[in-house]
C-alpha cells in the first residue's frame, strides 16, 4: 500500500495546514436564527474563526486580518454582554465595491454577519432575509458601519494598519520570492515574514485602540 503524502484531516487545521497564530486569533461567536430554524445547528450558535475568513478569502493578510478585526470590535459595541444575531445586521462600506480592497472586506464581514447585497438570500416565510443587507459607496467618516436592525444603533470602524510596522526586508523578500525561478526556500522565506506581520495585527497589536477604532452612532 503507498504511503498517505497528506496528514489526515484531523490533523489540520479545520482542513487547513495553517501558521499556528491562527489559533491564538480569538473566534466570533453568532447566533443565528436561521440556521436555528432550519437544523443547521440545534441551538442556533455558529463559531467563526480567523481560519473560516482565510479559506473564503483564499488568503491570510492584513487586508483580511483588518476585516476581521473591524467586524469583531463592531459586533462587540454593538451587542455588549449578549451575543451577535447573524442576519439582523446592515453592513456598509465607504469604498464602492470596485475600488479598492472593498471586496475582500465585505466578504469577511458577510461571512460573519450574513449581511448580503441582492443576491443574497431572499427570506423564509417573510423572516430571515440577507439580502439588501450589504451596501457600498456609502458616505462616513470610518471605512465600514455595521447596524442593528432591531434597535437602529450603529457602529462605524476605521482600520490603522500602518500602525504596525512590516518587516524591514518584506519588500525585498516578495520581490524575490515573485521571481519565475524563485526556489522553494526564498518562498518559505517571504511567507513567513508576510505572516509574521500579520501575526503581528491580529494577536500582538489586536487590542491597540489605534488599530481599529469605533464610533457610536444612534
Amino acid at each position: 500500500m503507498a504511503p498517505d503524502i497528506a496528514p489526515p484531516l484531523e490533523q489540520a487545521h479545520c482542513g487547513l495546514r495553517a501558521p499556528a497564530f491562527f489559533e491564538d486569533v480569538p473566534p466570533i461567536l453568532m447566533r443565528d436564527p436561521l440556521a436555528q430554524t432550519l437544523g443547521a445547528c440545534e441551538d442556533g450558535l455558529i463559531e467563526y474563526r480567523y481560519t473560516d475568513a482565510v479559506k473564503l478569502a483564499g488568503h491570510s493578510c492584513p487586508t483580511v486580518a483588518g476585516a476581521w478585526l473591524m467586524t469583531r470590535a463592531a459586533l462587540a459595541r454593538l451587542y455588549p454582554g449578549e451575543l451577535p444575531v447573524r442576519g439582523e445586521l446592515r453592513v456598509e462600506l465607504r469604498q464602492r465595491l470596485d475600488e479598492g480592497v472593498a471586496g475582500v472586506i465585505a466578504s469577511v464581514a458577510t461571512l460573519v454577519t450574513g449581511a448580503a447585497n441582492e443576491g443574497g438570500f431572499k427570506g423564509l416565510g417573510g423572516r430571515f432575509g440577507r439580502c439588501d443587507l450589504l451596501r457600498f459607496g456609502v458616505p462616513m467618516q470610518g471605512e465600514i458601519r455595521f447596524t442593528r436592525l432591531d434597535t437602529g444603533r450603529s457602529a462605524e470602524t476605521a482600520y490603522h494598519p500602518e500602525i504596525v510596522p512590516r518587516p524591514p526586508d518584506l519588500k525585498s523578500l516578495m520581490q524575490a520570492a515573485s521571481a519565475p525561478d524563485a526556489d522553494a526556500v526564498t518562498r518559505k522565506s517571504f511567507a513567513t515574514a508576510w505572516q509574521d506581520w500579520v501575526r503581528a495585527i491580529l494577536v500582538d497589536r489586536r487590542e491597540d485602540p489605534a488599530l481599529v477604532t469605533v464610533s457610536d452612532e444612534s
